[in-house]
């Protein structure tokens, strides 16, 4: 048993009246703590759950991205002309409405933008549909290449993507504990802004519950990220819902929140979400919308890459970036980025396999 750990959870655990919120460095040691086995099982599952009811300050969620920081990859800064972006979406993946990043990615990484994903394999609570399962489907695997390899495709394609169970393995241990406590610790409210790059950099996290906002605002400032957009997406992603109108809180020059809403039927668009069938016909839509095809899920495809090329300032308003995502649709750009991403990532995997 750790006594120092048993000190900083009985902080946490402490209760409404005499419970304590840890600093920034008391959370940044309680993590490492975790991540590298040094507290118990049960000191590791009572700090989650007690952390977890009490919440999250945004000086404690700091101390958790110090401890990443600290101890997770990082893939290096690369040419580019404007801040690469980092997605960051639920590791717990989608079970109710069709995701659209991968597509989005594709986008913008053909126009010059480069974009950065990351996350894992199908994880608690809801274990649903994870990133690398539909890249995989795609054609592209990014889980069997090493950090080195994927900083490589970064730099050639502008994609990237930060595969957690390889590049990250000590993170790995907490998702048992999620799983067998059944909620969601901070943790994983941390690990939509972490930022696994060293280099300039716009975040654009999702968020459910509008108190998550203000959390990612203050810890954001904490950690010195000036450039980012954080949006109320669909389960949590940075995916522009198209049932609702969109709410988007903007980054300024001068540290105050610009609030964005966007209305779906302003710009034409049908106030209905493609829902999530099958992994399969999941796939299948999207290589319609590589192809062009007028679908719905091109819908939301335009939908989400006008507002990102827009936002990553390739496009000077939304009305022209929906314009430029369907033409990079339509006339094949987005698929040939594909097939260049396809192509550089299986010559990874073979020199990869060489190496071994």
């Amino acid at each position: 048993m750790s006594n120092l750990f048993r000190q900083l959870l009985k902080k946490v655990g402490s209760g409404n009246h005499t419970g304590e919120n840890l600093t920034r460095a008391e959370a940044a040691t309680a993590t490492k703590m975790m991540l590298l086995g040094e507290a118990t099982p049960a000191q590791i599952g009572a700090f989650l759950i007690a952390h977890r009811i009490k919440r999250p300050t945004p000086e404690e969620l700091a101390g958790m991205l110090d401890a990443y920081n600290e101890l997770g990859p990082k893939l290096q800064p690369i040419a580019a002309e404007r801040p690469v972006i980092v997605l960051g979406i639920p590791y717990d993946g989608r079970t109710r409405t069709a995701p659209i990043s991968p597509i989005i990615a594709l986008l913008l990484a053909a126009v010059g933008q480069p974009v950065i994903m990351h996350g894992g394999d199908r994880l608690p609570t809801k274990y649903g549909l994870p990133l690398a399962e539909i890249w995989q489907g795609l054609g592209v695997d990014w889980t069997t290449l090493p950090l080195v390899k994927t900083q490589q495709i970064l730099e050639k394609t502008g994609i990237g993507f930060v595969y957690a169970p390889k590049h990250f393995p000590l993170n790995q241990s907490i998702w048992d504990y999620r799983d067998q406590l059944g909620k969601r610790p901070p943790l994983a409210t941390m690990e939509l802004i972490w930022c696994p790059y060293a280099g300039d950099v716009h975040i654009i996290p999702g968020f459910v519950h509008p108190p998550t906002e203000a959390l990612f605002q203050e810890t954001l400032a904490l950690q010195n990220v000036t450039k980012y957009t954080l949006v109320k997406g669909l389960e949590g992603s940075c995916d522009l819902p198209r049932d609702r109108t969109a709410i988007i809180g903007l980054s300024s020059n001068t540290g105050v929140l610009e609030r964005l809403h966007l209305a779906p039927r302003d710009y034409g668009f049908t106030t209905k979400n493609v829902p999530l069938e099958t992994t399969a016909e999941l796939l299948s839509e999207m290589q319609e919308v590589l192809a062009g095809k007028p679908t719905e899920l091109m819908q939301t495809a335009l939908w989400n890459g006008g507002f990102h090329l827009w936002r990553s300032g390739i496009s000077p308003d939304m009305r022209s970036g929906i314009a430029k995502a369907s033409e990079l649709l339509t006339t094949g750009v987005a698929a040939a980025k594909l097939q260049e991403l396809t192509q550089v990532v299986n010559s990874q995997e073979e020199s990869t396999l060489k190496a071994t």
